[in-house]
């Protein structure tokens, strides 16, 4: 079967939130994610899945409406900034920060307070549970960079607590074929064909 990892569309920044930060898409983000829906359309999806957070959910929502299909939200497939109560995307962090941008980018983005090891293992296992259900199917999975780089690390043997190797942008996509036998094949990272055309869309970021 053939996992499609798409990742969000870019979110607004939050900063210092009554709670934890979960923010929505930025306008440029609902536009990105209407792209890869349109694109999505063409590629043969047979089931979509998506994190529970608002920029992954918002970010299926176009294709979501397009296909018909109706998105199943999984918690293992969030992020692992969840509860945390800022959310800065890389290139706002660069601008405002750069020292900060520069730790941000040597910690390979693990914050030395969360369980990265255990973190690892559960989207490993969450998104296992998905290919186990869709044998011989091609499938969506909505989610984040850090779940996108778990995905790929277990595929190319990286330590559970060094992982973070890809700069994965916001709605790209990240293609792994997985056999019968639980044999992991990267097809393709941080694909962009749907920004063709759309320079604006094309924006980096964590």
């Amino acid at each position: 079967m053939e996992l499609v990892f798409v990742r969000h569309g870019r979110p607004v920044h939050v900063e210092d939130a009554d709670g934890a930060a979960d923010p929505d898409l930025a306008e440029v983000g609902h536009q990105q994610a209407r792209q890869v829906g349109e694109w999505l359309m063409g590629a043969g999806i047979d089931a979509l899945y998506s994190s529970p957070m608002n920029r992954a959910m918002q970010t299926a929502a176009p294709f979501a409406e397009m296909s018909g299909l109706t998105p199943t939200i999984r918690d293992h497939l969030r992020e692992f900034d969840h509860e945390g109560s800022t959310y800065v995307p890389t290139e706002v962090l660069k601008a405002t920060d750069p020292e900060a941008y520069r730790e941000r980018i040597a910690s390979g983005f693990l914050d030395a307070d969360f369980d990265h090891v255990q973190f690892f293992h559960d989207v490993v296992n969450e998104v296992d549970r998905i290919v186990a259900d869709h044998r011989g199917e091609r499938v969506a999975v909505v989610c984040h960079g850090g779940v996108i780089n778990a995905y790929l690390g277990r595929c190319l043997e990286f330590p559970s607590d060094d992982y973070m190797r890809f700069d994965v942008d916001y709605s790209s996509v990240s293609r792994v074929m997985v056999s019968s036998k639980f044999q992991r094949s990267i097809a393709s990272i941080n694909e962009r064909p749907h920004f063709e055309g759309h320079p604006h869309l094309a924006v980096r970021g964590s």
